[in-house]
């Protein structure tokens, strides 16, 4: 096939000028990049052979080489792993198909120091375009384990490549560098020097599992010399606590995550017994961008025996722990386990129940004795981590515990549900919460008026799944958690003395005006009745104690889930003068036809006091008008 040129998508051209232009100032991350999609390859043909996916495949020394050439100024990292075919190489290199990619430009341009440049690349799956930090021309030679043809691809970063079929390519992809001169005014070392090579290596990729072999150059007599390897492949998992840094510790996680940031906590586990393993997990300091995406890539490397198996192990946490990386290294697994086979595994059952009380455990420690670590976890995690509250009864309290919300009682500290307990009032019964879309949506809700002048403190919550997991975990320490916007609210007589007596008279008074309300707003309410939660605001609507709220109705429906439209309740605050005044023209007036339309609309006020909107919006602006224009 005849060389074919190719322009890069906008996104890909985009970055390639970023690349060259240097945003980065620590150059020295291309070869660690490209030394972890060498073992990337060599992984994915070690269990393609196990699984006799690829029967042609040379797996007897499976390696990465780094070769330098001082002469021709080159830098070369080949591997002999399972390589890509033409089709591949198009998808892959050619464009960027990665949905992050915009976020990650935008990252990248806004990133305020160095540090928070560095490693950008391979949080976004984008390692490859690193080097063109250091190279002028880039050429990649790859064919598939199992073809006979393998590919070319060459380019200069300038906004288009060539692709080509060749007939000689050994098994596996070698990326070679024409490596730009050196500069170290712009941190551009000398990448042919083998000095500078091994430091990379040693500094970022020593626990690769494969041989990293820098390839020897000729010696003064002639001769040639042996290949050097130049990483440990000591399984950090696997080495005693005193025998590791936290900076390879380090490593590890930025290589499993793709994060150029350290992680927050590092979790060891070692379980001996009947069913051995060891777990090295990693608490990220920030959320992913696409953490609540549909295609999120969660779970843990899975290793049997120190051979990698799979890079998404999805059952050895739950869901809601899907920011955790790490690796879970099993001595008793089959090599050739498959992912229906751990689904139904007691031994993986076992497993998950241990690392996830671990990493709940783990940031309960970090709760009590590093406060600053577990508000940045919380603030990052936190969203996630509740709806462990809905989907694992199991470990409920345990989530429970290490859970924190905003509070009416300071706009600064979140307060825990047991210091929440302690602090309730004489007589309360309830722990009191309501869900909205932000603190300040929430605290001018017509909801929150009685709590507010009664100085009951209410829980904040503004995360989605909030409307889900209040519902499902019902009480804590035989205390119910009651939203103030559902059911009858009673706190009790406040400041002005109202008694039993007080809220008799009042609704023999407004006795009429209730019922005549409730039947001409029939279709939209389910009854109209006075409020104990209003001091403010003339109405508000609430559902009833055990139907839906609206967000959550809207919720099920986003997910595909009909559900019916349940009715609200319309309470009406008896002592506010528009109330009043109301109640007075329904008792003087025989003809309510006006009546009717004030009903509508403090109906509709009510609705868009809550963040609502009226169920017909251009009826309700031409009452808003009509009425203006009467007092004009």
């Amino acid at each position: 096939m005849p060389t074919e040129t190719f322009e890069f998508q906008v996104e890909a051209r985009q970055l390639l000028q970023l690349m060259i232009h240097s945003v980065y100032s620590n150059k020295d991350v291309f070869l660690r990049e490209l030394v972890s999609n060498a073992s990337d390859a060599l992984d994915k043909l070690r269990l393609a052979a196990l699984r006799d996916d690829t029967p042609d495949a040379d797996v007897t020394d499976l390696h990465i080489e780094i070769d330098v050439d001082k002469e021709a100024r080159t830098l070369t990292v080949r591997d002999n792993g399972i390589g890509m075919s033409y089709d591949e190489v198009t998808q892959l290199i050619g464009t960027i198909a990665n949905s992050g990619t915009a976020k990650f430009l935008q990252e990248l341009r806004e990133a305020k120091d160095a540090a928070g440049a560095d490693g950008l690349i391979g949080q976004f799956g984008v390692g490859f375009y690193s080097a063109f930090m250091v190279a002028d021309e880039v050429t990649l030679l790859t064919r598939r384990a199992g073809e006979t043809q393998g590919t070319r691809w060459t380019s200069r970063g300038e906004g288009t490549y060539t692709l080509e079929t060749v007939d000689e390519a050994p098994q596996g992809t070698a990326v070679t560098l024409h490596l730009k001169p050196a500069d170290s005014e712009n941190q551009l070392h000398d990448y042919t020097s083998p000095w500078k090579v091994k430091e990379i290596v040693k500094r970022y990729s020593d626990f690769i599992t494969w041989p990293i072999r820098l390839m020897p150059e000729a010696g003064d007599d002639g001769e040639s010399r042996e290949a050097e390897t130049l990483n440990s492949m000591k399984a950090l998992w696997a080495r005693p606590r005193d025998e590791v840094s936290d900076d390879e510790y380090h490593e590890l996680y930025k290589h499993i995550s793709h994060d150029w940031r350290e992680p927050l906590e590092t979790i060891r586990l070692q379980a001996e017994g009947t069913f051995e393993y060891q777990a090295l997990l990693f608490v990220p300091a920030h959320a992913p961008h696409d953490l609540f995406t549909q295609g999120y890539q969660r779970g843990v490397q899975l290793y049997v025996k120190r051979v990698f198996i799979m890079d998404d192990c999805e059952e050895l946490l739950p869901p809601y722990l899907r920011f955790v990386k790490g690796v879970v290294d099993a001595q008793d697994l089959s090599l050739n386990v498959s992912r229906e086979i751990l689904q139904q595994d007691r031994h993986i059952r076992m497993m998950q129940r241990r690392l996830t009380k671990k990493v709940l455990s783990t940031v309960k420690d970090m709760m009590a004795s590093e406060p600053e670590r577990y508000t940045t976890f919380w603030r990052e995690f936190g969203a996630v981590l509740k709806e462990g509250l809905v989907t694992d009864s199991e470990n409920r309290d345990a989530i429970l515990a290490v859970a924190s919300f905003a509070t009416t009682r300071d706009t600064d500290e979140p307060t825990t549900l047991k210091q929440y307990v302690e602090r309730m009032k004489d007589g309360q019964d309830a722990i009191y919460f309501m869900t909205g879309e932000s603190r300040e949506a929430i605290e001018n809700s017509p909801h929150m008026e009685a709590f507010r002048a009664k100085g009951v403190e209410v829980l904040l919550l503004t995360d989605p799944v909030d409307e889900v997991w209040a519902d499902a975990v019902g009480e804590f320490e035989g205390k119910r958690l009651r939203s103030v916007a559902k059911g009858d609210i009673d706190l009790g007589a406040g400041d002005d003395g109202k008694d039993d007596a007080e809220k008799e008279r009042q609704s023999e008074e407004y006795a009429g005006l209730l019922g005549w309300m409730t039947e001409h707003l029939g279709e939209d309410v389910k009854e109209v009745r006075l409020s104990s939660r209003l001091t403010v605001s003339p109405a508000c609507v609430v559902s009833d104690a055990h139907d839906l709220t609206p967000a959550l109705e809207n919720m099920y429906r986003a997910m595909g889930q009909e559900v019916p439209r349940a009715k609200r309740i319309l309470e009406l605050n008896p002592e506010h003068q528009l109330v009043k005044a109301l109640n007075r023209a329904y008792t003087e007036r025989e003809d309510r036809t006006e009546l009717t339309e004030t009903a509508e609309l403090l109906h509709a006020l009510a609705v868009l006091a809550e963040g609502g909107q009226p169920k017909e919006p251009a009826r309700f602006v031409k009452l808003v008008a009509d009425r203006l224009e009467r007092t004009l």
